[in-house]
Parts: C-alpha cells; structure tokens; sequence
C-alpha cells in the first residue's frame, strides 16, 4: 500500500470481506464481495507524526473514536476489484494528510469594496422606507 513516498505494510491492514447491500439477484445473497479495509491510523508506526496529526484532525466520518480508519468498498461485482478500490480510497486519504494546509494570510477589503456594499445596502433601505410610506389605498 503506497500512498506518494508512505509505504503502509499490510499487517497494519485488516481486511474482512462481508456481503453487499442493494439490489443483485442470487449473487448477493451467496458471495462475500464486499470489503471492509480498516486501518488504525493513531497506533500506525509507519505514519510521520505530523501526517498522523493531520489525518486524526480531519472530521471524516470514515475515522471511528479510537483513530481507526474503515473504508467499505462494494462498487464493483468481485472481490478483488472492491479490494483495489478500497486501497486506492486508503492512499488518496493518506495522500491527503501528507500536504500541509496553505496557511491563511489575513486580508482587509479594498475602499471600492466597502463603498459598493455601502452603497447596496443604500439602495435597500431606500427601497424599504419607499414601502412603508405608500399608502395602497
């Protein structure tokens, strides 16, 4: 499991293959092609600290109390193909945690900003008080 330059060993992988949901006939009801991939993402010996922070600190609803990531992955027919899906979805979530969010630089609004909100805001008063005078009789 490769995710850029973190190479995940597969003991650190647990894999457990559960029937599909949904509609499908006969198959569904017999076959085991689902799968559950879970990867427990605070205990990770492999995971740099600063990428474990990273990940434990994003609100995925993936990621369960303990810090153990579950993906479930039942797009597709057969066993291996939901197996590759899943492990893609894990290293595209791993990739995600390895760039450090572009810090935000604070910004004031320019003077023709402020006067065309001003200016709005106006033009809506305006608009307001020309209603409450009218009679409608």
């Amino acid at each position: 499991m490769t995710a850029q330059s973190i190479t995940i060993p597969e003991q650190e992988l647990v894999e457990r293959f559960v029937r599909s949901t949904g509609p499908g006939g006969q198959n569904v009801n017999k076959v085991a092609t689902a799968v559950e991939l879970r990867f427990d993402v605070a205990q990770s010996p492999t995971l740099p600290e600063a990428v474990r922070a990273r990940l434990l600190a994003k609100r995925d609803r993936r990621m369960t109390g303990e810090g153990v990531l579950v993906i479930s992955a039942q797009r597709f027919r057969t066993q291996e193909r939901n197996r590759e899906d899943a492990r893609e979805r894990l290293a595209a979530f791993v990739d995600s945690g390895l760039r450090a969010p572009k810090p935000r630089i604070a910004t004031k609004p320019s003077r023709a900003a402020k006067e065309r909100r001003l200016g709005a805001k106006r033009e809506r008063g305006a608009t307001k008080r020309e209603r409450s005078q009218r009679s409608w009789d």
